[in-house]
């Protein structure tokens, strides 16, 4: 398989993982399956979404390639089929939640890269690409979205983005995108084992 192939396959796997944590996200507020599908949907491609239409990049990747949605289709569809086995791997979740915000920030770094963008710019898109599918669900559940918590997640994905445009241009590409994606996992996996936190404004 081919790296491209690869790719992917895995930008498919994470718009169905972030599809179903977006149709999880109201499980508790008794809605009914439309709104939990369109839960699913917006936070599987609010980010990559606004990332285009900042950039006038179209269309937009799930307008360009049907198998976007269908993997939204079958994220959702999973969360109605096994919402009680799915509602107790929110551990589990929490990993394929944060590969997927590293895989999804350094792709959408790499995609302005390729519109011409400037570095800092770029990094800033990459990170909107991971975060802002979340913002919109918290949003929309009423919820206080993540980045604006003390928990460390949208800085994760800054410090990934700045690692890979200054990596980039030396290394090889699919070596730069592991020392990126794992700084990016590191990060968030031991800012939610100690808590840690960025200080805060007081």
């Amino acid at each position: 398989m081919s790296t491209t192939h690869l790719q992917y396959i895995l930008e498919l796997l994470g718009t169905l993982v972030f599809a179903i944590l977006g149709a999880l996200a109201i499980e508790d507020k008794e809605k009914d399956w439309f709104a939990a599908g369109f839960m699913g949907f917006v936070t599987a491609i609010g980010g990559g979404s606004l990332r285009d239409v900042l950039l006038g990049s179209y269309p937009l990747v799930w307008v360009g390639d049907v198998y976007f949605l269908y993997a939204i289709f079958i994220g959702v569809l999973m969360t109605f089929v096994m919402h009680k086995q799915l509602a107790k791997l929110r551990r589990t979740f929490l990993l394929f939640d944060t590969l997927g915000i590293g895989f999804f920030t350094v792709l959408g770094v790499e995609k302005c890269l390729q519109l011409g963008v400037a570095p800092e710019i770029a990094a800033i898109m990459g990170m909107f690409s991971a975060v802002m599918g979340g913002v919109i669900r918290d949003t929309l559940s009423n919820e206080i979205p993540v980045i604006f918590r003390k928990e460390i997640y949208a800085t994760a994905c800054l410090a990934g983005a700045i690692l890979y445009l200054v990596l980039h241009p030396y290394l090889d590409r699919n070596l730069t995108l592991l020392l990126s994606i794992g700084l990016i996992i590191v990060l968030r996996l031991l800012a939610v084992k100690y808590k840690l936190s960025l200080p805060s404004l007081k």
